[in-house]
């Protein structure tokens, strides 16, 4: 495929879904472009997504983990992930290997792409096609996080603030930014509600 129709991804959060009970969205977005995808997820691989954001290191290796440790043990690097179909409302990736010498694609679940991408740096693209076709913008989000940027008092005002709320408030929050498909703030509520349950438990 020519690189001009392609459009390169990051990941940008982990939220809840509102569409499906227990699973997760996982919110890509354009690089050095204003459009964001979401992305269907299990809990299991939310987990390790989320492991690789925070940049966690688990005591035991995990899925992804391991299978990264077998194929450097050969010499084989993942070169990037191709996120190539969108169909049924399921998303279609493949994963690029090379040892050097002899390139090789294998098909792979979105979010197991992403997982191992998140732990090796490897590029994740797309199509314009499918950009197009499942990526929205949200512009009011895009000025609120330059604002926030650029003002870091009024940040940690809300951040104190947010600490204030009880959890079932900050779930309320949470499906009110999601209704809002304001991902950004979700996923930082997100983490301060599983922050608040550690700290309860």
């Amino acid at each position: 495929m020519d690189n001009d129709s392609r459009v390169q991804l990051r990941v940008l959060g982990i939220s809840y879904s509102q569409l499906q009970s227990g699973a997760y969205a996982l919110i890509m977005a354009q690089v050095n472009g204003p459009y964001r995808i979401p992305i269907v997820v299990g809990a299991a691989e939310a987990q390790a997504i989320a492991i690789a954001i925070e940049g966690i290191q688990p005591p035991r290796p995990m899925t992804h983990d391991l299978l990264l440790k077998i194929t450097d043990a050969c010499g084989v690097k993942l070169r990037q992930v191709f996120i190539y179909k969108f169909e049924n409302g399921v998303f279609s990736s493949e994963l690029t290997f090379s040892d050097g010498d002899k390139t090789f694609t294998v098909d792979s679940r979105t979010s197991d792409a992403v997982a191992l991408a998140m732990r090796t740096s490897a590029p994740i693209w797309t199509t314009l096609e499918i950009i197009s076709e499942t990526g929205f913008i949200i512009e009011e989000t895009t000025a609120h996080l330059k604002r926030d940027d650029t003002n870091s008092d009024t940040q940690s005002e809300k951040s104190h603030s947010d600490e204030n709320l009880s959890i079932d408030q900050l779930q309320e929050l949470l499906n009110k930014m999601v209704d809002e498909e304001n991902y950004e703030e979700a996923a930082r509520i997100t983490k301060l509600i599983e922050q608040r349950k550690q700290k309860n438990s």
